[in-house]
């Protein structure tokens, strides 16, 4: 039984009903005794409509970016230099301080091996770390908590795997419970006190009315349980270290991810998505569109980043996108469905400062399929050193079946 459930805009739905309470409490009563395990933390940030990855860090320095790119491109003297080669978008300005100060570190020309140029295949294989395999059923994110179960046996709270959303993603679902959250700010389905919900009061009503009395027992404890976890977070959030969160979606999101990261409520990885990546037309190279949104991305993240405060030194953070764009801007100033792309990965134990990943460059003879960024680092590899090293997995062919990943192939990117 998947003991899961799920807050969808201040619903609240169980599955697992007679096993959930329990499970709620002691989660409620970590958080209030100080129990609940603090360690290394994985978040992953997916950036789903497949972003540009050739105009966030940019290969400046290769001679035919300029040329397929003629209207979209990052002129010289407006990238942010990173090595010489490479540099980033300047939307992406919050980004350099993390960088130069070893926190966040780049890889280039990664991505799928499969080179499907579906939305909806490649999220599914970057989401299940199966790339070609649709029928795999669970994530990649849930299988290393199955893994840590099978070979570590200590208590865990429902807080341990979150979503920030209204629905669980395909990354997340598995044997191992999890738990997606619409937003935390509506955390609330307790149907006495001041102001009541009608979706409370009804739910309430019928597990109070029930005759069966595991499921009277279980709604009871239910809701004691979330008024216990609501009453820890009763005061507005404020985050610390000054940061400043923008107002948008993403915003809200990745500060309500610091804010659980920063409770005592036994996170051990959570997960949240920013769409509004697919720039087929308009895309703007350093204005415009593209542009935009990245502003809002590195101010979030950086935000997010001095939140944390000491408690970023056992966060990692890596970003994935279902795949790049094509290395040849369109006719409508826009770009295509591509294929290889760049991972963002910022976190206390990362070695950064630096663009790993072999380049295989830009020349007309060096695309893939004569248009896309060619894929030199397999995805799965870099997300099997963070998992290994941020949530202590051994076994990775578990985790990433078919993949044949070992240590001895890691990039090092983190400590």
């Amino acid at each position: 039984m998947n003991r899961r459930f799920f807050l969808r805009n201040g619903a609240f739905t169980l599955a697992g009903t007679s096993m959930l309470p329990n499970f709620l409490l002691r989660s409620a009563l970590a958080q209030t005794n100080g129990l609940a395990p603090k360690g290394k933390r994985m978040v992953v940030l997916f950036m789903s409509g497949a972003v540009d990855g050739l105009n966030l860090v940019v290969p400046y320095r290769e001679p035919n970016y300029y040329a397929i790119r003629p209207t979209i491109n990052i002129p010289q003297n407006q990238v942010l230099d990173l090595d010489g080669f490479f540099g980033l978008h300047p939307s992406l300005a919050p980004f350099v301080d993390l960088y130069k100060q070893g926190h966040l570190a780049i890889v280039h020309a990664t991505g799928s091996t499969n080179d499907t140029r579906s939305h909806f295949d490649a999220q599914d294989f970057m989401q299940n770390g199966t790339p070609g395999q649709s029928l795999t059923v669970d994530g990649w994110m849930n299988r290393a908590l199955q893994e840590e179960d099978a070979r570590a046996s200590r208590q865990h709270t429902p807080f341990r795997a979150v979503s920030i959303g209204s629905q669980l993603p395909r990354i997340l679902t598995g044997a191992a419970p999890a738990l997606a959250i619409g937003d935390l700010n509506n955390f609330n389905v307790a149907g006495r006190g001041p102001t009541p919900s009608p979706i409370s009061n009804t739910l309430e009503s019928i597990y109070a009315s029930s005759n069966d009395h595991i499921l009277h027992q279980a709604g009871e404890e239910t809701f004691d349980a979330v008024r216990m976890v609501r009453a820890a977070n009763s005061t507005p959030y404020k985050p610390a270290g000054g940061a400043n969160y923008p107002g948008s979606q993403f915003g809200r999101s990745i500060m309500q991810v610091a804010q659980l990261l920063k409770s005592n409520l036994g996170v051990e990885t959570a997960f949240t998505d920013v769409g509004g990546w697919d720039t087929h037309q308009n895309q703007g190279g350093a204005s415009g569109q593209l542009a935009n949104k990245l502003a809002d991305f590195s101010n979030s993240i950086a935000a997010f980043w001095r939140d944390l405060g000491d408690e970023a030194e056992n966060v990692t953070l890596v970003t994935i996108s279902e795949f790049g764009r094509t290395a040849h801007q369109n006719g409508t100033g826009g770009t295509d469905h591509g294929h290889g792309n760049v991972i963002f990965v910022l976190g206390g134990k990362v070695k950064g400062g630096k663009v790993y990943g072999q380049w295989p460059g830009l020349a007309n003879e060096q695309l893939y399929q004569n248009r896309d960024l060619a894929i030199t680092t397999d995805f799965r590899q870099v997300l099997g050193e963070v998992v290994t090293k941020s949530m202590g997995t051994r076994n990775l062919d578990a985790v990433f079946p078919g993949a044949e990943l070992h240590r001895e192939n890691f990039l090092n990117i983190l400590s």
